[in-house]
């Protein structure tokens, strides 16, 4: 493969928020007994609703009816009554989950294509991190798909337009009651930042065919290099939010996220969809293997992203979920 061509500055970003993606009727048949359902299959609502809890807790989440997963959400709220704990327990949960790019959209309520709202089998970085979060602070399956929306557009709007595209400039802004980025206080007084220009509408028309007039937009975004990262990994909280800086052509930018877990001695463990599953790992092994990618790619002379460092968003200890704005009417003034 011939080495990338250096991106200009504006078409990055885009290419950043791409990686933050007739029948007939059968003829008359006896009826059938109920599905049984397996580790292996996910069940009918039916089947789900009366399943024994004790078969529900055993099953990886991602092997989970909705019906399930809602039963699990009330129960984990209750046993585990700590947010951080709850969080680490819920990720641990889908541990081995499929991973796959680009999972969700606005299907049905937007027809810009047919993904959907929310995904249990599957989960690329950001849905893992973004359903972990809204079980974890949700007691149902209705509040969790409330949550999950409060977390993935701004201001709970639900849109392609409003979706947190990019990660620094979308996402961690957004969702500001939930966490706070401790970058710069964890990197100290001389630690690093980069610029990070972005162009939402150009975005939105190139990938998703929509009008939006959204200003360009520029910030500074300060982070840890991996080289400090064993320094300061003793402050970082169970439940806190990973972004994973990558650097390619002299453009910066958040590549991955995943979270922050407690290991059994303590130790600060990664926990993160990435292919082909759901792992989790110490921060010393995540980087070790971007190591080895990048020597697999100066060898095969591939102008392949090299880890630059992280961001660390805190948990918020005091969390006060924010109402939904309301919905606009499709096609109609603010308001009509």
């Amino acid at each position: 493969m011939r080495p990338a061509r250096a991106l200009p500055a504006l078409l990055l970003p885009s290419l950043i928020a791409t990686l933050v993606a007739g029948c007939a009727t059968p003829p008359a048949a006896p009826p059938a007994a109920p599905p049984v359902a397996t580790v292996d299959t996910v069940p009918t609502a039916q089947v789900a609703a009366s399943e024994p809890l004790d078969a529900i807790l055993a099953k990886p989440l991602y092997r989970m009816h909705p019906v399930e997963a809602g039963r699990y959400i009330a129960w984990v709220h209750d046993a585990e009554p700590d947010l951080r704990k709850r969080i680490a327990a819920i990720a641990r949960k889908n541990l081995g989950q499929p991973y796959r790019l680009n999972l969700l959209g606005e299907f049905p309520y937007q027809v810009h294509d047919d993904l959907p709202m929310f995904s249990l089998d599957h989960s690329d970085c950001v849905v893992f991190a973004e359903h972990t979060y809204a079980m974890a602070l949700s007691q149902s399956w209705e509040e969790f798909f409330w949550m999950l929306q409060r977390i993935r557009y701004r201001d709970g709007v639900v849109g392609v337009a409003t979706r947190n595209h990019y990660t620094e400039m979308d996402w961690n802004v957004a969702n500001r009651w939930l966490v706070t980025d401790v970058s710069a206080e964890l990197a100290g007084p001389d630690g690093p930042a980069y610029t990070m220009t972005i162009d939402r509408a150009r975005f939105l028309k190139t990938r998703h065919h929509t009008d939006a007039s959204v200003p360009v937009e520029t910030s500074r975004q300060a982070y840890v290099p991996k080289d400090r990262v064993a320094a300061i990994t003793g402050q970082l909280r169970e439940g806190d939010l990973v972004n994973v800086i990558s650097t390619r052509d002299g453009q910066y930018w958040a590549s991955h996220v995943g979270l922050v877990v407690l290991g059994a001695d303590g130790q600060r463990h990664f926990l993160h969809s990435s292919d082909p599953q759901v792992r989790e790992e110490t921060f010393e092994s995540f980087i070790a293997r971007a190591a080895a990618r990048e020597e697999r790619n100066r060898q095969a002379d591939k102008n392949g992203q090299v880890l630059a460092g992280f961001k660390f968003l805190r948990l918020n200890d005091d969390i006060t979920v924010p109402p939904m704005a309301p919905q606009p009417r499709p096609g109609h003034p603010a308001g009509a």
